[in-house]
């Protein structure tokens, strides 16, 4: 009986971990991360539908609900609950990253976070898991572009709590873009207007349709606008 729960799991596991990657697949986008992303995959209307959308192409999207940049547990972890483990090796032109927020709010409760904040990404951006991860990606030849999350709507929510450390986590991730040119940070900050609940979730936390869809658009801008001369490392 064990066994079989444990097997169970594990197939759960390896159902959620995203889109696979066929070996003759022509898809130059690879899309990593947690549920702001993964979100509304099922209805066609997640970040990456969006994406496929906007560009006109193809997008894979491997990321998972509840992943975290830190995952400690090895089975879980390489379905894809550790970030890093989402990656499949490809002629990647760009790779959407997010992650973090999952590290803050259930890791540390947004609170007493500074020892997994700088082991994340270092207040200059040059180190942490964040980096070292980015800069795996560039070494492939792949632009990153990592977007932000988005904020409260000015009414209450769970992340509420949460916008102190997520907005010094945010100026790290500007800081490690600041240092290569192939990198691109994506702030959310200003997409929700104050007490604008369309662009989330019933949970005030996740988007909704409509807040994939204009996470989708500032992504877009900036693949569409570096198509072309995506700076290598």
């Amino acid at each position: 009986m064990r066994l079989r729960l444990l097997c169970l799991i594990s197939l759960a596991f390896l159902a959620a971990c995203g889109e696979r990657v066929s070996p003759d697949s022509d898809a130059r986008i690879l899309m990593m991360g947690d549920s702001m992303l993964a979100t509304h995959r099922g209805t066609g209307q997640s970040v990456g539908d969006g994406l496929e959308d906007l560009l006109g192409e193809e997008v894979i999207d491997r990321s998972v609900p509840g992943a975290r940049m830190i995952y400690v547990f090895p089975l879980s972890g390489s379905a894809g609950m550790r970030i890093a483990a989402q990656y499949r090796a490809h002629p990647w032109d760009w790779v959407v990253l997010n992650g973090g927020g999952n590290d803050l709010l259930f890791g540390c409760a947004c609170a007493l976070c500074e020892t997994r904040l700088e082991r994340m990404i270092s207040e200059d951006g040059r180190t942490g898991v964040i980096p070292e991860l980015v800069a795996a990606l560039r070494a492939g030849g792949a632009g990153v572009v990592y977007p932000g999350y988005l904020r409260s709507p000015g009414r209450w929510s769970l992340i509420d709590g949460c916008r102190d450390i997520g907005d010094r986590f945010e100026r790290r991730l500007a800081r490690l873009a600041d240092h290569d040119p192939g990198v691109t940070h994506v702030s959310l900050s200003d997409l929700v207007p104050e007490g604008d609940r369309s662009y989330h979730g019933p949970d005030l936390i996740h988007p909704s349709p409509k807040g994939s869809h204009a996470i989708a658009e500032r992504i877009a801008s900036v693949i569409g606008a570096e198509t072309v001369a995506v700076p290598r490392p």
